[in-house]
């Protein structure tokens, strides 16, 4: 393929603003018709964009030939519904986290872009972000040792959805991330929440994923907290790091601490020793996670190669989510998940 990527995009609210702002500024593709039902939203996104032809109309995209790829940044109960559109007309599809809201679902569309040889790709925007990728390296090169537990948080007083709850707005995010790290999933989540705002719609959710060899990863989100917190912790049994997104600078915070077992030979037993070592603020290369994401995924339609995080990266965050809601409603109750190809 010789040229930018002609791009198809709907849905411009607050995050597809950013999507847009993205793929207008990258020479490699060309944000050829930008789409939103809401006139005074398009209306805005025309001051905003010079030069992007905008309108209030899906088929306007599906029907357009020189379309190669659409971008979907809609609330997720639509995602399903216009992806599937799109693949049936021969595009490839970027879908915003989560890919759908119901896994049976996930595993059609999934089926229909593979069938079609389409690239279907989701907004897991964390397995792009410079920090994450740096952490990676860590737990390959074995910096960190055996990893024990990770746990997440991810909070602020913010926006308060009416449709999905705070865990499927917010823990996408976390999980994929944390499957990417550890390249393994969960055989089992737990999951508790509470409804204070609307009825049914958790503004509070605590999930914990337990894995086949004892490691543990919990997840806590919510849009109902006093202040705003983007914090993943890995504890290993050589180091222990710390990764905070809600800093400006000075994102990973490196620890030297651990417990090692020793032998005693006044007793020839052994004895636990705690290490306290150094602390390390590495320099990791910048970067905005986004526009690294759109950059994949328009070198990923070019090259026809898969997405780091496709459609069946898409399925198995679904099936975690899935299942930690099967156990929120549950009352906490362990629910096994279903293990994704």
């Amino acid at each position: 393929m010789t040229g930018p990527v002609e791009i198809g995009q709907v849905g411009l609210g607050a995050w597809g603003k950013n999507l847009l702002r993205n793929f207008h500024a990258i020479n490699q593709s060309r944000v050829r018709l930008a789409c939103d039902a809401n006139d005074e939203t398009c209306a805005k996104v025309s001051n905003m964009f010079q030069g992007v032809n905008l309108t209030t109309k899906y088929d306007d995209i599906l029907n357009d030939d020189k379309i190669e790829a659409v971008v979907i940044a809609t609330p997720p109960a639509m995602h399903y519904k216009l992806a599937m559109q799109a693949i049936e007309a021969g595009k490839d599809v970027f879908v915003e986290k989560p890919l759908v809201l119901d896994l049976s679902e996930g595993k059609k569309l999934v089926e229909a872009a593979e069938k079609n040889e389409k690239i279907l790709m989701v907004g897991h925007i964390m397995v792009y972000h410079p920090v994450s990728l740096f952490l990676k390296k860590y737990i390959e090169k074995d910096e960190l040792g055996e990893i024990y537990y990770l746990y997440a948080s991810r909070i602020n007083l913010g926006k308060v959805r009416d449709i999905e709850n705070s865990l499927w707005s917010f823990a996408p995010h976390d999980i994929s991330l944390i499957m990417f790290l550890l390249e393994k999933f969960p055989q089992r989540v737990t999951a508790t929440g509470a409804d204070y705002l609307q009825k049914d719609i958790e503004d509070v959710s605590f999930m914990t994923m337990h894995f086949a060899d004892k490691t543990m990863a919990h997840v806590h989100v919510s849009w109902l907290d006093p202040h705003k917190e983007r914090k993943l912790t890995i504890v290993g049994s050589k180091k222990m790091v710390v990764f905070d997104d809600s800093r400006a600078t000075e994102k990973v915070w490196l620890y030297d601490k651990g417990v090692d077992t020793k032998l005693d030979y006044s007793t020839y037993g052994e004895y636990l020793n705690l290490r306290v070592g150094d602390i390390t603020l590495p320099h990791v290369p910048g970067g905005e996670p986004l526009r690294s994401e759109c950059t994949h995924f328009l070198e990923c339609v070019r090259t026809r190669v898969t997405p780091r995080s496709d459609g069946r990266d898409g399925l198995r965050v679904l099936s975690v989510l899935q299942a930690a809601q099967d156990s929120l409603k549950q009352g906490g109750t362990p629910v096994d998940v279903n293990p994704i190809d």
